[in-house]
């Protein structure tokens, strides 16, 4: 790891197992990894080689059948479903394919539902959720709907919703999943700004183009790490 910072994330021996009728499906069989503070990592892998699963199980959307998961100095491998929403909302920041905006909510009151949950009061929770958006290059956006707004600039909003928490990863699901190639660049070009903050940034995608980004890439093949490398080479737009 290049960064050799502190450690966001330990998993040790991870596992995930489905029963599929009468069969029992390895979606993870044996996963450790370590992640610090800082690092920007691409999660790459076929369909079935269990990169959904384990973006998952670090997002503490779900949890494992064996093994232990350590964030943030915490093992929440084994918490329930209170726990994990708690977790997920201070120490987690999500940017979905589909952007999971709230359709009738403007930018501004998107960005700031987190807060919400975290009881910050109400001028605070706006004023932040300004400043995120300002972040973003949404300035003039933050009373518009998600109807309102193009594909990219609903992205935006997504990723300062993300942000709004100070999150210890950002976890970016197939981030450009829905974006036409000049708008999936300008995403990347704002993770990579987000990274350069000193943030943590985990994307899970199969698009070689956007792993590139990253600065270490993990593949998983059949549940396992096929390989862990740092990239010599990310690409960097700005």
């Amino acid at each position: 790891m290049e960064n050799g910072g502190k450690e966001v994330i330990r998993i040790g021996d991870l596992k995930k197992f489905y029963q599929l009728g009468g069969t029992q499906v390895k979606a993870l069989n044996g996963v450790s990894l370590t992640i610090c503070r800082n690092e920007y990592v691409a999660i790459m892998g076929p369909s079935g080689s269990g990169k959904s699963t384990l973006m998952n199980i670090l997002g503490c959307l779900d949890t494992p059948s064996g093994g232990t998961y350590v964030l943030n100095g915490t093992d929440v491998s084994r918490m329930g479903d209170g726990q994990l929403a708690q977790v997920r909302n201070n120490e987690i920041g999500f940017v979905f394919q589909s952007f999971n905006l709230l359709p009738r909510y403007t930018s501004l009151e998107n960005v700031a539902l987190p807060l919400i949950y975290s009881g910050v009061p109400r001028s605070e929770r706006e004023r932040r959720a300004r400043e995120a958006l300002a972040s973003v290059g949404l300035e003039e956006r933050m009373e518009h709907k998600p109807a309102e707004l193009s594909g990219g600039q609903r992205q935006r909003v997504a990723v300062a919703r993300a942000l709004i928490n100070n999150p210890s990863i950002i976890l970016a699901d197939e981030p450009t999943g829905n974006l036409d190639t000049k708008t999936s660049i300008d995403i990347m070009r704002l993770f990579e700004e987000i990274y350069r903050k000193g943030n943590t940034v985990i994307l899970v995608t199969h698009e070689e183009d956007i792993a590139l980004h990253a600065r270490r890439i993990i593949r998983l093949r059949d549940g396992v790490i096929e390989s862990d490398t740092v990239n010599p080479h990310p690409a960097m737009e700005i």
